[in-house]
């Protein structure tokens, strides 16, 4: 929904379109999709799969069986099923939801901006991407400097954040070394319906006075490192500075 509002916005020949149009108009050229129902379904929990090649969809339904539940609710309640279809129709039923939902994430970054914090650009849909190394570029990148601003951030006001940096891109299976992506970013993301533009404006001053004490904060070192998902299940603690 958030790329057909960029679409509608950017895109020569689609101002006159609705979102709901646009939105139609991707799904005809698309073979299959999967979505993640918590984004702009606007409901708490699950998702589904689209297949448009029936086979697939009969492949993809055995399987459900087996891990999730029958194909009639893949292990879904039946309030989440209806809140699902109902938040479908919802997130297109005119522009303004998306309209409202893509301002409260520009707000939120042009107020970053506005305060010299680096941030990523142009602001995207869901979230707003803060640039870990220019912030810290005191911390070395192998010590997990997007992880240490967003325990930073989540220490001075609460906020949860996501590293997108590092420690999401994991190691190299065969050497046992980090990659060391180009990009070392925490991540904003909002949801929807949720927050007001006074929570925005709390996420604001939180990220300003951490970046304002930036000098401060030194890199990581694991405490507890898992073999999988490590940027979910990692523990970390402050280096000493010696």
């Amino acid at each position: 929904m958030e790329n057909a509002w960029f679409i509608q916005q950017r895109e020569p020949g689609y101002s006159g379109h609705s979102v709901k149009e646009i939105l139609l108009e991707i799904c005809a050229n698309s073979d299959g999709a999967t979505v993640s129902s918590k984004k702009d379904n606007l409901v708490n929990i699950g998702g589904f799969l689209a297949l448009r090649d029936p086979e697939l969809a009969r492949s993809a339904r055995a399987l459900l069986v087996a891990f999730e539940g029958l194909h009639t609710y893949g292990g879904m309640s039946g309030r989440d099923m209806e809140a699902l279809a109902q938040g479908i129709h919802e997130m297109v039923q005119t522009d303004d939801h998306v309209r409202a939902r893509i301002g409260q994430v520009q707000y939120l970054g042009n107020r970053l901006i506005d305060a010299g914090v680096p941030v990523v650009v142009p602001i995207g849909g869901h979230g707003v991407f803060l640039d870990a190394r220019s912030i810290l570029a005191h911390v070395p990148q192998e010590h997990f400097p997007a992880q240490a601003l967003a325990a930073a951030i989540y220490v001075d006001s609460g906020v949860r954040t996501m590293e997108r940096g590092i420690v999401s891109a994991g190691r190299d299976a065969k050497t046992g070394e980090n990659h060391l992506p180009e990009l070392e970013l925490v991540r904003l993301a909002i949801p929807r319906r949720v927050y007001t533009q006074a929570h925005m404006d709390v996420v604001a001053e939180s990220v300003v006075e951490v970046y304002k004490q930036r000098e401060q904060i030194t890199g990581l070192q694991f405490t507890y490192e898992p073999d999988e998902l490590r940027f979910f299940l990692a523990r970390f603690a402050p280096l000493t500075v010696t």
